[in-house]
C-alpha cells in the first residue's frame, strides 16, 4: 500500500502511474491498489523530472468492469448494500479524512477505516431514511497532500479518482440494476463527485438514472460547467438529475481554499432552494445537527441557528446569525470564517427532507415518461391499423 510517502519521492514516481490512471479513469481494471504500488516501486525516480498531466477524459463504460476489479473485495467498502429494502441507491464518497503524513491514504491502516467511516457516518442519515449505502475506500488525498499546488497536486487527485471510477463502474454493473440513484459527497468527495459526473454522464443510460448529485464543500465554476452540457446545477427544491452544491463561509470572507477570490461557484440555497441572492431567514432552518465525532448520533439539534444568501460574486453561502468564533474552521488550510466543516451540518435537516423531495419528483417524473411512452405505442399502433387496406383486413 501506499504508507507514508515523502513529499518529494512521492512526487516523482507520482508520474509513473498516471499512464494507467489517465485523468482518473481507471480503465484497467486489474490495476489494484497493490499492483500500483507494485509499479511506482520499480521505477527509476531519478528519470521522473517532470510531473505529467493529461486533459483527456475518455467515456468509460460500465461494461469494462469484472469480477476481478478490487472492489469485488467487500473489505474495500465502507458501506455495501446498507439498508438493502429502501427503493434507491446512495453512492456516497467520504471527505478528506487523512490527516498523517503521508500524501495518500492506506486503506489498510485500521486508524484511517475508523476515520474514514465515521465520517461518513456523520452524513449518512441524510440519505439512508430513502437510499441503500455503498461507500468505498479509496486512496485518497491527505490532508498534507492539499499543500501541494497546480498539476502536483492534481496527480494525486487522479489516483485517488481511479480508486472512485473503478469502484463506481462495479456498482454499476453488478449492483445497481437499474435502480435510481443518488451520488453524495462532501469536500475532496464533492471533487470525486464532479470527476465521475465529468466521465459518466455522457451516458444517456447512466445519466437517465440520476435522482440527483450532492456535492458540497467543493467549486465547480461556470467556465468548467459549460464545458460539459449534462451537468445541470439544481434550480429548485425538486427539479431531478442535477447537482446540489453549496460552500458555507461568514460574510466578511473573500477567499478560501475551496473557493479563491477570482473564481465564482454554481450553487443553490438549501433554505429557500433558490440561485440567487435572496435571503433565507433562519426560521426556514429546520435543524442544524451536530454529531458526536465519528458517529451518526446527534449530539445537538438546534431548529433555526441560523439563515443564509449566495454571495452574488462568489456564489458561495454567506451564513448569517451566528458568530465566526463560535464556529472556528478546524482545519490549518482554511481562514477563519471558513465555515466548510458544516456545510451538512448547519442545513442538515433541510438536507434530509429535500432528498425525499427529488426521490419523490424523480418517481413522478419517471411515471409520466412511462404513461407518454405507453401512450405514443398505443397511437402509433392505432395509426398503423388505420393504414391497412381494407382488402388486408378482409383476408
Amino acid at each position: 500500500m501506499f504508507k507514508k510517502f515523502k513529499r518529494t519521492g512521492a512526487l516523482l514516481i507520482c508520474a509513473a502511474v498516471l499512464s494507467v490512471t489517465a485523468s482518473g479513469c481507471g480503465k484497467d481494471e486489474t490495476s489494484s491498489k497493490s499492483s500500483r504500488v507494485s509499479t511506482t516501486a520499480s521505477t527509476d525516480v531519478t528519470t521522473q523530472t517532470q510531473p505529467v498531466t493529461t486533459t483527456s477524459k475518455p467515456k468509460v463504460d460500465a461494461n469494462q468492469a469484472n469480477s476481478n476489479s478490487t472492489y469485488n473485495d467487500r473489505f474495500q467498502w465502507a458501506y455495501f448494500r446498507e439498508g438493502d429494502n429502501k427503493e434507491v441507491d446512495v453512492f456516497m464518497i467520504a471527505p478528506t479524512v487523512d490527516v498523517k503524513e503521508e500524501l495518500l491514504m492506506d486503506v489498510d491502516d485500521t486508524e484511517n477505516r475508523e476515520r474514514f467511516r465515521g465520517a461518513l457516518d456523520m452524513q449518512k442519515d441524510i440519505f439512508s431514511d430513502r437510499a441503500r449505502i455503498y461507500a468505498p475506500y479509496y486512496c485518497q488525498l491527505s490532508l498534507n497532500g492539499y499543500e501541494l499546488i497546480g498539476s502536483d497536486r492534481d496527480m494525486f487527485l487522479s489516483i485517488a479518482y481511479s480508486d472512485v471510477a473503478e469502484a463506481f463502474r462495479y456498482y454499476l454493473r453488478f449492483e445497481n440494476k437499474g435502480r435510481p440513484f443518488i451520488l453524495a459527497g462532501f469536500s475532496q468527495g464533492a471533487d470525486m463527485c464532479y470527476r465521475l459526473m465529468e466521465n459518466f454522464m455522457e451516458d444517456e443510460e447512466v445519466r437517465s438514472k440520476l435522482v440527483a448529485t450532492y456535492a458540497i464543500g467543493w467549486t465547480m465554476d461556470e467556465e468548467t460547467a459549460a464545458k460539459y452540457p449534462y451537468l445541470n446545477f439544481a434550480q429548485s427544491a425538486d427539479d431531478t438529475g442535477v447537482i446540489v452544491s453549496f460552500e458555507c463561509e461568514a460574510p466578511e470572507l473573500n477567499a478560501s481554499m475551496i473557493c479563491s477570490a477570482n473564481q465564482k461557484m454554481m450553487s443553490i440555497n438549501p433554505l429557500n432552494w433558490r440561485t440567487d441572492n435572496t435571503i433565507a431567514k433562519k426560521d426556514l432552518n429546520k435543524g442544524a445537527c451536530f454529531m458526536k465525532e465519528n458517529s451518526n448520533e446527534i449530539e445537538k439539534e438546534v431548529p433555526g441557528l441560523c439563515g443564509c444568501y449566495l454571495d452574488p460574486t462568489r456564489g458561495t453561502l454567506k451564513v448569517t446569525d451566528i458568530k465566526a468564533a463560535d464556529y472556528p474552521a478546524g482545519i490549518k488550510l482554511l481562514p477563519e470564517g471558513s465555515y466548510h466543516i458544516y456545510d451538512y451540518q448547519f442545513f442538515f435537516r433541510n438536507l434530509q427532507e429535500n432528498v425525499g423531495t427529488r426521490i419523490d419528483a424523480y418517481k413522478i417524473k419517471q411515471e409520466q415518461l412511462a404513461a407518454e411512452a405507453e401512450t405514443a405505442t398505443a397511437e402509433e399502433e392505432a395509426a398503423q391499423t388505420e393504414e391497412t387496406p381494407a382488402t388486408e383486413k378482409a383476408a
